[in-house]
């Protein structure tokens, strides 16, 4: 009887899942309200009206870019609220509240810091992120997708999406494409050049979706409805895994053969194989809500909250 006992014990070990702490944390100057990571450097946006650089390799600050102070509608002056970077080469994007009647500031900084976009343009942007040197991709409130020719200042077009509020956008790996995700559940992909829809994902989110991700022809979508999703864009067809919480961020690793969600109230990171939705680790620290989940590789993760802590996360370790 003893020994079936130790046979049954052995048997749920080797089946539990592996559980991480995370292996380094980044203290920011603010709290993270967005992330990007690029050729090794590893962006955040700060609530307190600035960018912050991070060499990957030691996880040691390069660089730092602010933005003016805004007035509030009380009349104070305070920091404004970077909500979306994005870097490419030497240039820095970063699109924050204006503080005015809700619309957005849109820099580029580029050796010195230039505003493409102001209050007075009445604009209320979400999400920005480049394309390339000259076009910035924006994702409207309104969820209309336009594309920013940063040399002329105008817009190559402006597509209305649906009539749904717009939530999140992600671009493919030659961003050649985009998904955009709002309060409906419905995914529009997005030809980038012409902002025409070439396929719309729907069935396995049936309310707002917080955030999306696009790798290898795969996206994965963090609902509302506590439903993590995955759907192929070449056939359409999808699947979800059932979360016991409101799933706040997403992300697939470089070859969408795992995907990150986070499942429950307790802010921890779920890792899954997509080829079967067996769920291969969780990823235990995190403080407060999840924004925003990177793979920087198959096993190397960066996730950061509502808070000032940026967490480093390994699953070989």
């Amino acid at each position: 009887m003893r020994r079936l006992l130790l046979l049954c014990l052995l048997s749920m070990a080797a089946w539990a899942t592996p559980v991480f702490s995370p292996v380094e944390t980044i203290e920011v100057n603010g709290t993270a309200k967005d992330m990007v990571l690029s050729n090794g450097h590893l962006v955040i946006a700060t609530d307190m009206g600035h960018i912050e650089v991070y060499d990957t390799a030691n996880s040691k600050k390069i660089k730092e870019v602010s933005i003016p102070d805004v007035k509030d509608f009380m009349g104070d002056i305070m920091p404004t609220r970077v909500m979306s970077t994005d870097v490419t080469g030497e240039k820095y994007l970063l699109l924050s509240d204006s503080g005015k009647g809700g619309y957005s500031n849109l820099y580029l900084y580029d050796k010195t810091l230039k505003q493409l976009l102001s209050a007075d343009d009445k604009e209320a942007i979400i999400k920005a992120r480049f394309v390339d040197d000259s076009h910035i991709l924006l994702g409207y409130l309104s969820n209309e997708v336009a594309l920013l020719d940063i040399n002329s200042g105008k817009e190559r077009y402006r597509v209305q999406l649906s009539e749904s509020k717009f939530s999140d956008f992600a671009l493919n790996e030659d961003k050649s494409q985009a998904v955009f995700a709002c309060e409906s559940g419905v995914l529009n992909v997005v030809d980038v050049k012409s902002g025409k829809v070439i396929r719309q994902l729907q069935g396995q989110n049936v309310d707002n979706v917080y955030k999306v991700d696009y790798k290898q022809k795969t996206v994965s979508a963090a609902g509302q409805d506590r439903r993590g999703a995955f759907y192929d864009v070449t056939t359409g067809t999808g699947t979800y895994i059932q979360g016991d919480f409101l799933i706040y961020a997403t992300a697939l690793s470089p070859s969408a053969e795992k995907v990150a969600f986070t499942m429950d109230e307790q802010n921890n990171i779920s890792i899954y194989r997509t080829s079967d939705k067996a769920k291969i680790a969780l990823l235990k620290g995190q403080k407060s809500t999840l924004n925003v989940i990177i793979f920087k590789d198959e096993n190397r993760l960066y996730s950061s909250s509502d808070d000032s802590t940026v967490m480093v996360w390994d699953l070989k370790k």
